[in-house]
């Protein structure tokens, strides 16, 4: 696939699919049910794919074939006339968001040639990305929070009370938390949406210079997806809390179930990254309906051109 196909076939066909998982989603915010609203973006964004003019294949999706009726990992999508696409995707990332009506909920989807996405299985991740301008292995994975949030207060040249890491909010992070603020830094704690969290990094307006933690492996992909199109470093390692997890590594090809993954590594050649915002967040606004027309805020992003496109989308209904 061409850096010029890349650019100029599919950038705007990627956040059409987005689009249409995040009005699907919007008609559920709010009303209580996780499962309503994370069907309704799986079946518009499933939609949205077929009508694509590629050759596409889930590698990160809804889970195995046996757990999950469409968007399931290995299902063929698009028309099949077009250039081989893996494809990852999470169609609501923030259902619990969307069921509370609460921020920072995304339809998000990473676009890549066949071949060159990491088919992660859908286990955790320890997790440790930063943003753009930052001399290469200035994080590292191996290190503690304390000294990775040292180190990047030492490459920005200011205090470590100056750092702000970003960290869900859940009890296995509780050592992480208290290093971090042993040495002064700020935490900013999320409730849901790590793709979003890892995003945030790269993004000066939200303030968040670290990301640290351990959350799903598929929204790993996600994430450095978008960190590949815009500048940054990401480091990650699958976490096995079983045997069954184990094999699932091995059915797509896993076998050193103790490596530290790189960005590069995750994402092995150029891609697009795009997200729709579902509702209200850090960096897009939500889905809204003026008089009889729909009105969506994306972006969407190209590791070729390092190009990042706000996109505002208005409809008729």
């Amino acid at each position: 696939m061409s850096s010029e196909t890349l650019d100029r076939g599919l950038v705007l066909d990627a956040v059409r699919v987005t689009e249409a998982a995040a009005i699907a989603a919007w008609g559920l915010v709010g009303r209580g049910d996780e499962k309503a609203a994370d069907q309704a973006a799986v079946d518009a964004m499933r939609t949205a794919l077929n009508e694509q003019a590629i050759d596409g294949e889930i590698v990160i999706g809804e889970g195995e074939r046996d757990e999950a009726p469409m968007l399931y990992i290995g299902e063929k999508v698009g028309t099949g006339k077009g250039p081989g696409i893996d494809i990852a995707l999470d169609p609501l990332e923030g259902t619990t968001l969307t069921a509370k009506a609460m921020a920072n909920a995304l339809a998000v989807m990473a676009w890549a040639p066949k071949g060159t996405l990491l088919n992660a299985p859908d286990t955790y991740m320890d997790k440790i990305a930063c943003g753009p301008g930052y001399p290469e292995g200035v994080i590292d994975l191996d290190k503690t929070p304390a000294e990775n949030a040292q180190a990047m207060a030492d490459a920005k040249g200011v205090d470590v009370t100056a750092i702000t890491v970003c960290v869900l909010d859940r009890p296995r992070h509780a050592e992480i938390i208290a290093s971090l603020r042993s040495v002064g830094a700020r935490v900013y704690l999320i409730t849901d949406g790590d793709v979003a969290g890892v995003i945030n990094t790269a993004e000066p307006d939200t303030g968040v210079d670290l990301y640290i933690g351990q959350g799903g492996a598929p929204e790993g992909v996600l994430a450095c997806a978008a960190l590949k199109c815009v500048g940054g470093q990401f480091q990650g390692r699958l976490v096995f809390r079983n045997a069954d997890e184990k094999a699932r590594a091995a059915r797509v090809g896993i076998t050193d179930f103790d490596r530290k993954y790189s960005l590069n590594d995750i994402v092995r050649a150029d891609a697009i990254f795009a997200m729709t915002g579902v509702t209200d967040g850090a960096m897009l606004e939500g889905v809204t309906f003026h008089g009889d027309s729909v009105h969506t805020h994306s972006l969407v992003m190209n590791s070729s051109t390092r190009t990042v496109r706000e996109v505002r989308m208005k409809r008729p209904l």
